[in-house]
């Protein structure tokens, strides 16, 4: 990968990275203080689900597709593809990883149920959107024009509509 493509955090990036992680490990402990605060157990069992979706099919998927897909020899940094990868998961949604994220943080709220848990999730679900935005500035300047059609063909994040589009194909 060129030196010139590679991703180099700004110090606000950063400072939203550190906000993030403490804002998600904050969920974590509300959610072991505050465990089914509305005593609604199928909100847990809602919870749980959301974290197997996010798991198994955002996260699960799109790691197995960029290594298969992503022309990095080094499999241990597998997110440093010299590739595009649009297919898999990335034919159904641009940002599966994020997704994945977003999953585990809704899944939190639905097991704490604690009004505290929205207040440390909302955060965290509109900065991984801008991570979201800002990673794709990145890969326009990375893979130029054949990333802008990617653009055009898979939903950033609303997965029916990718699910649909690639049903259609």
């Amino acid at each position: 990968m060129n030196d010139k493509h590679q991703w180099k955090p700004t110090f606000k990036e950063i400072l939203l990275y550190f906000m993030l992680g403490i804002l998600f490990l904050g969920q974590i402990v509300l959610c072991f203080l505050f465990f089914n605060w509305l005593n609604k157990i199928w909100l847990v069992y809602v919870g749980i689900v959301h974290f197997v979706i996010g798991f198994l099919i955002f996260g699960g998927m799109a790691r197995a597709a960029f290594i298969k897909e992503g022309k990095n020899l080094d499999k241990k940094a597998w997110l440093d593809t010299k590739k595009l990868v649009d297919s898999g998961i990335f034919a159904v949604v641009r940002h599966p990883i994020y997704i994945s994220f977003i999953f585990y943080v809704i899944g939190l709220m639905f097991i704490s149920q604690h009004f505290l848990s929205m207040i440390f999730g909302i955060p965290i679900i509109i900065t991984f959107y801008q991570f979201m935005r800002l990673e794709e500035k990145a890969n326009i300047k990375k893979f130029g024009e054949k990333y802008k059609q990617y653009m055009q063909r898979v939903p950033r994040i609303n997965f029916i509509i990718g699910i649909i589009r690639v049903m259609k194909k």
